[in-house]
């Protein structure tokens, strides 16, 4: 078929942006069938497209560029497309025109981000994204999640800002609006470093992630775990591929959100710290920039695209039928939810990297990388943050909820439409795992690496095993930290709670000598001078008398103070002034302007 039957001449982006504005138009069936078309809509004109530089329209004294594809973008945009019609059937059962659309507008944000091959274009859609993820966590309508979206466009704002900034500044000095490699040096590279930092929650910008999506909508968390954090992975590996300064963020990426996983209750919120600890393992890989680490950074977006969403979904299943989601509210549910408790122990094992699972064939390829260059801290941190991914995302999350302590609750299976989006996701999980070869050969290197050597499947089963004894051994000793009811501090304590201590503070500070000068500047000083200049002249004439003789005053005013103002109203009322005082300040007034005039 042609592609101008197909899309119309339409980048995929403005597609989903476009279509997204007629869905209210739709009801039932119709609106259903509507959205599930615009994800395959865009995919064959995605596939029908070939590489190099589509849909470029001229604007000032530069060409933007809707449709840069090579082989980086087309991989991204494959699994961005595909993502979204697994989230599309997941929420096919929602009766909310707000959170279908803000889905497809947000999907296709990420999607112009991801095409996009100037600046302008990519800063318009990165906003785009921003506003529109903004109204899923509106959307859920409780007073935590209006608070969370006003802190996440916040957040996101500020990182907008210094994008824009860097942009403005890049295309200054190099005079070109090129999306393209850059050095992390001067202030246009580092402004647009911090810009895409923020939405890759690197550390300590990170904890917007953990705030937020634990508050969108059921379905709108799926979207959400999809598009912000690997737009923002896409954009490292496109402008920062080979910073070194990466690779040790990526590290303590990987390993402090382990640490709060494992405390934390709400399962949706263990979730986002797991995403942050495996977006940590592909900035690594970017900063490393070879072409195994690229690949394994763009292989493992692409796998943890999936597993995420899965695990997402089954969180949301769970939450959708029963109105809980905290460990210990949950328990038992796979007497009732027996399918979807296998589908969430697939997505765990996926991010786990349990050989024969998607997650396996993509991060071992970054740590081999850490380990081909001899970066010896950097492959321990990568190997111990491996294992702390299996203890609270791979086992804790469907232990807590499906299994452990019975919590009584009998819930159904969710709809057949998440059950059918879940299913979607375990197989590519596992397809991907056993037919890795189908996914090496998208990546932007020629690949070649074999994942499933007796070295790497030794290794990662002894990680595994021994992440599961440190689980068994808190369990059996009863002080698991999921069983305690906490609120953990994080890095946002800084905006959440110490603004308003800041705030409070300069409140009382600015304030007060807002004050301050109000007494001085509004009340006083204008009271002052009208008293004075109301008595000038008089004040005048006073200081006149006094400077002449005393001897010569008539006995009407001998003796009275006349340098008082008040005082010398006598003096004028008597007539007393002397002749010929009128023109003389007048002429000394002449002379003193003729001076400021022509000396200064």
């Amino acid at each position: 078929m042609h592609l101008a039957v197909l899309n119309l001449h339409l980048p995929p982006g403005l597609i989903f942006i476009l279509g997204a504005l007629l869905i209210p138009a739709f009801r039932g069936r119709v609106k259903s069938a509507y959205m599930m078309l615009l994800p395959v809509l865009a995919f064959l004109t995605l596939i029908y497209t070939p590489l190099g530089q589509h849909w470029t329209v001229d604007f000032l004294d530069y060409e933007l560029i809707l449709g840069r594809l090579d082989r980086l973008s087309r991989i991204f945009s494959i699994i961005f497309i595909l993502i979204s019609l697994l989230s599309v059937v997941f929420a096919l059962k929602v009766r909310d025109n707000v959170q279908h659309t803000a889905g497809f507008i947000y999907a296709g944000g990420a999607l112009g981000v991801t095409l996009a091959g100037d600046v302008f274009s990519l800063y318009v859609f990165w906003e785009i994204m921003a506003v529109a993820s903004t109204f899923l966590i509106l959307a859920r309508r409780t007073q935590a999640s209006r608070n969370a979206a006003f802190r996440y466009i916040m957040v996101h704002i500020f990182g907008g800002l210094c994008l824009l900034a860097g942009i403005l500044l890049y295309v200054q000095n190099t005079g070109t609006a090129a999306f393209s490699l850059m050095q992390l040096s001067g202030a246009d590279g580092i402004l647009i470093f911090i810009g895409v930092a923020v939405n890759a929650a690197i550390p300590p910008l990170h904890p917007w992630l953990a705030d937020a999506y634990p508050e969108a909508t059921v379905t709108g968390a799926v979207f959400l775990s999809a598009f912000t954090t690997k737009s923002a992975v896409y954009v490292m590996a496109r402008m920062f591929a080979g910073t070194e300064v990466l690779i040790y963020l990526g590290a303590i990426m990987t390993a402090i959100p382990i640490f709060y996983a494992v405390l934390e209750n709400d399962i949706r919120r263990v979730l986002a710290y797991s995403l942050i600890n495996q977006v940590g393992f592909m900035l690594c890989g970017i900063g490393i920039g070879t072409p195994l680490a690229i690949n394994g950074t763009v292989a493992h977006a692409f796998c943890h695209i999936l597993y995420k969403a899965l695990l997402f979904m089954s969180a949301g299943a769970v939450l959708h039928v029963t109105g809980k989601i905290r460990c210990t509210d949950l328990g038992g549910l796979y007497k009732t939810m027996p399918v979807t408790a296998l589908f969430c122990i697939v997505g765990a094992a996926s991010i786990s990297a349990f050989p024969l699972f998607s997650g396996f064939i993509s991060k071992s390829m970054i740590i081999s990388a850490a380990a081909h260059h001899k970066m010896a801290i950097v492959w321990l941190v990568l190997q111990f943050a491996s294992a702390g991914v299996f203890h609270h995302a791979g086992i804790k999350v469907p232990y807590f909820m499906f299994f452990g302590h019975d919590s009584g609750i009998r819930a159904k299976e969710p709809p057949f439409n998440m059950l059918a989006a879940m299913f979607g996701a375990a197989f590519l999980c596992i397809f991907l795992g056993i037919r890795f070869d189908l996914l090496y050969a998208l990546l932007p290197y020629a690949a070649d690496y074999a994942p499933y050597t007796g070295a790497h499947v030794v290794g990662q089963l002894q990680l595994l095993m021994f992440g599961a004894l440190a689980f068994c051994l808190l369990i059996l000793s009863g002080r698991y930290p999921a069983e305690i009811r906490a609120i953990n501090l994080d890095t946002d304590w800084f905006y959440r709670k110490g603004a308003r201590m800041i705030s409070s503070a300069a409140d009382a500070g600015l304030n007060g000598l807002n004050r301050i000068c109000e007494n001085i500047f509004v009340v006083f000083l204008p009271a002052w001078l009208k008293r004075f200049f109301g008595s000038f002249p008089v004040f005048v004439i006073s200081v006149f008398y006094t400077l002449s003789a005393a001897d010569r005053w008539p006995e009407t005013v001998r003796g009275t103070d006349l340098t008082k103002p008040e005082k010398t109203d006598i003096a004028v009322r008597t007539g007393l002034q002397p002749v010929g005082i009128g023109p003389v300040l007048a002429v000394l007034l002449i002379v003193g302007l003729c001076l400021k005039i022509y000396l200064f």
